[in-house]
């Protein structure tokens, strides 16, 4: 299902997204530097489909994958060169369980900060979620997950390359105009 936002139109022409009945996710997990606003991200796909006999559930297959994002963070900042990296989560249940504990205790310099429940304006990728979903997926129609998945790779090469504009979402400050 697209995302949808407010567009610009022809006058009197209402814009139209189309739908397709298809309920497969894309899950895109990312950190931020706060330091260098450098973005890091992995995805998970879960194709539309009904669930076979012996496949994990949503939660299970999340906490693995997140799980997997640890790791990788902890490839990208190695303890000999960064001794204490703290990540902010909120309270989603694939941030618990035996994976994650046991991604954690691989990478003893990972800690995880847990925000109070229901405060995403504390999370500054809150901010970073907004932007890109509005830069990848707003108003468009995904033929296919692999498309979608495309989309927001695309995004993310982009604000990888736009330091700047992160660390401005990062701190919550607005754009100065001269």
């Amino acid at each position: 299902m697209p995302t949808l936002a407010a567009t610009l139109g022809v006058k009197g022409h209402r814009p139209e997204v189309g739908t397709r009945d298809n309920k497969g996710l894309l899950y895109v997990l990312a950190v931020m530097s706060l330091t260098t606003a450098a973005v890091h991200a992995t995805t998970l796909e879960c194709p539309a489909g009904r669930k076979k006999a012996g496949q994990p559930s949503k939660s299970r297959r999340l906490q693995e994958a997140f799980a997997a994002h640890l790791r990788h963070v902890g490839r990208v900042y190695p303890q000999e060169r960064h001794p204490r990296v703290v990540l902010l989560i909120d309270n989603a249940p694939w941030h618990r369980g035996a994976a994650v504990t046991q991604a954690l205790a691989d990478n003893p310099h990972l800690e995880l900060y847990r925000l109070p429940s229901y405060s995403p304006k504390l999370n500054p990728i809150e901010r970073f979620w907004k932007v890109l979903r509005r830069r990848a997926t707003h108003n468009r129609l995904f033929e296919t997950l692999t498309d979608l998945k495309a989309s927001v790779r695309n995004s993310l090469r982009y604000f990888q390359t736009l330091r700047r504009r992160v660390k401005q979402l990062l701190t919550g400050r607005p754009k100065k105009v001269r």
